[in-house]
């Protein structure tokens, strides 16, 4: 059990680690955490528990540009939710990998954040930020020297409202 138990916080880190950059010599497969989490039974309900009902958030930036994304995970909603109401002073800017393909309920944009990745920081490196109409505008370089791996961390980043349907 206690091997299990730090090989699940191994694959969390290292997936963080590899989010925000750090080197990282092996970063598991979603099978395998699958494999970790189904065979601790605290860990299975956990990964369970996390296909909640989505949750959307609106967030802007320096530039006044609007950009919703998605939330499954209840942690991260929650999370989310002390940020609006002024709990949370700290990790209160998003990260995430995005997607380079619109999100119906990102209107207007032609990239959305993968919902599974997103998280929330203080402080993050450079090379992950960029304003909401700059990624836009340089989609096509993203991924690569633009936002290595994907990872898009705004600094400027403050989220403005839940969205309720």
């Amino acid at each position: 059990m206690t091997k299990l138990l730090s090989a699940a916080r191994r694959a969390g880190v290292a997936v963080l680690a590899a989010m925000i950059g750090l080197a990282v010599v092996a970063i598991p497969t979603t099978a395998t955490a699958a494999a970790v989490c189904a065979k601790t039974p605290v860990l299975a309900k956990q990964s369970q528990v996390r296909a909640a009902a989505p949750a959307y958030f609106e967030m802007t930036d320096v530039t006044g540009a609007r950009f919703v994304f998605q939330l499954t995970d209840p942690a991260k909603i929650a999370h989310a939710r002390k940020i609006l109401s002024g709990e949370e002073t700290h990790r209160v800017h998003a990260i995430g990998r995005i997607i380079k393909r619109p999100a119906p309920y990102n209107p207007g944009w032609s990239f959305h954040y993968d919902p599974a990745t997103i998280d929330f920081f203080e402080v993050a490196i450079e090379v992950c930020d960029s304003t909401i109409p700059f990624t836009e505008d340089h989609l096509d370089e993203a991924c690569g020297a633009f936002l290595p791996g994907c990872v898009w961390c705004p600094w400027t980043s403050r989220l403005v409202r839940e969205l309720r349907s």
